[in-house]
């Protein structure tokens, strides 16, 4: 909604328009200590110059810390209490079945990104994975496709054509780190070409599930991003890198993956089909993470307080379990949607991860250690602007949607 001649409101928020071309960046599982580990080991002297000319933040995303509410977060101005989407996957109670929340029927608020567009700025969005496409895109006019299907890109669906002869690569495999510069490398050049004012880049984990901060394929990885850090910077656009949560290794001492396989024991205390478990990360992508991450919803078929209360007793006894609320303390602690949520929340510690079944999960594509996300351990993530702004308060809570803030109201 246009407010005055040169800003909008947005979700309750306050934008300026864009002066110059800005562009907005969530690294996919950024983790703070590989942007630390990559530049001092000297693999990103454009983001060095940054960190020290301009501002470097740390900042909280949302939990549960996953790609979609965070995503949505980020171009939203808000948390999943307002947009609605609490994870990648709910369950939809109407149909009684799990759902992937990619449809923006899903959605409850509008974008950042489509209002800017209203306003008569030219707007592109890229994003890795076609699963997130819709929801980004949603009500936008302006450019969006994603790296996973760039060959299939339509003017009348995208807003662009022949992605791949812009790029000049081919569409990689999903499970690479070439899809991530896929989306880099089509930001650049759509900043060189059609100069959009505002430009939404949001990339793959892959890379992040698979290797540490400072292993040398992290550190080959963001040895690239800089690469294209520097050319949006020789462009003159202003960016912001953020991410949509961090990522952490769930392993046991043998490396084996440390579970709590939640609908067994479930079963186990109150029987069968008494409960579900929810695992908000499941998407199609189950070759980097099994489905396993750090935050569960639990439906249960008696929602007597009493039985709440006692599920949730037997719950906080376990090991590795961190956090354990029913939905009303849930939906307020992370601000969330109390009706997409069950009757209870489960949250487990850093090196841990939440099941259903064991017999539901296949780990057998898991060609390394497991690493993950989804918990309040990987809600840190880096908040970073190429442009020095004055008078921040480095020590207040910053949110990972923050950025477009940032990016529009201090950054121009």
């Amino acid at each position: 909604m246009i407010t005055n001649g040169s800003g909008l409101e947005v979700n309750g928020r306050r934008y300026a328009v864009p002066k110059q071309p800005t562009v907005v960046i969530c690294v996919d599982g950024c983790e703070p200590d590989y942007i630390a580990q990559a530049v001092a080991g000297g693999q990103m002297p454009h983001l060095k110059r940054v960190l020290s000319e301009g501002t470097a933040l740390l900042a909280d995303c949302v939990v549960p810390s996953f790609t979609n509410p965070n995503n949505l977060s980020i171009v939203t101005g808000a948390p999943p209490s307002v947009h609605g989407i609490c994870g990648n996957t709910l369950f939809d109670v109407e149909s009684n079945a799990e759902v992937m929340m990619n449809d923006p029927k899903w959605l409850r608020a509008p974008t950042i990104l489509a209002a800017v567009a209203d306003a008569g700025y030219s707007v592109a969005v890229v994003t890795a994975k076609d699963k997130l496409r819709r929801l980004l895109g949603h009500n936008l006019r302006g450019i969006c496709f994603s790296a996973e299907k760039a060959d299939q890109a339509t003017q009348q669906e995208n807003g662009i054509d022949d992605v791949v002869g812009l790029v000049g690569m081919p569409v990689p495999d999903v499970y690479s780190a070439e899809l991530s510069e896929f989306v880099f490398a089509a930001g650049v050049k759509l900043i060189k070409t059609q100069r959009p004012d505002l430009l939404y880049l949001s990339t793959t984990d892959y890379v992040q599930h698979k290797h540490a901060p400072g292993d040398e394929q992290a550190n080959r990885f963001y040895a690239m991003f800089d690469r294209y850090l520097g050319e949006l910077n020789a462009q003159g656009a202003v960016f912001v890198v953020t991410a949509d949560h961090g990522m952490n290794a769930k392993t046991r001492l043998d490396a084996s993956p440390n579970v709590i396989y939640l609908q067994d024991l479930l079963d186990g205390w109150l029987g069968r089909e008494r409960s579900r478990v929810i695992l908000p990360i499941t998407d199609p992508y189950v070759v980097h993470h099994g489905a396993l991450g750090s935050f569960a919803t639990i439906y249960l078929t008696d929602t007597a307080s009493g039985s709440i209360d006692q599920v949730s007793i037997q719950l906080r006894g376990l090991l590795g379990v961190e956090v354990v609320l029913p939905r009303a303390e849930a939906a307020q602690r992370f601000e969330l949607p109390a009706d997409r949520i069950g009757d209870i929340v489960v949250v487990s510690e850093r090196s841990f991860v939440l099941g259903t079944s064991r017999s539901r999960h296949d780990l057998s594509q898991l060609e390394l250690p497991l690493r993950s996300h989804g918990g309040i351990s990987e809600q840190r993530v880096p908040l970073i602007i190429n442009r020095r702004i004055e008078g921040l308060d480095a020590n207040r809570r910053w949110r990972n949607f923050d950025a477009f803030d940032l990016a529009l109201n201090s950054a121009q």
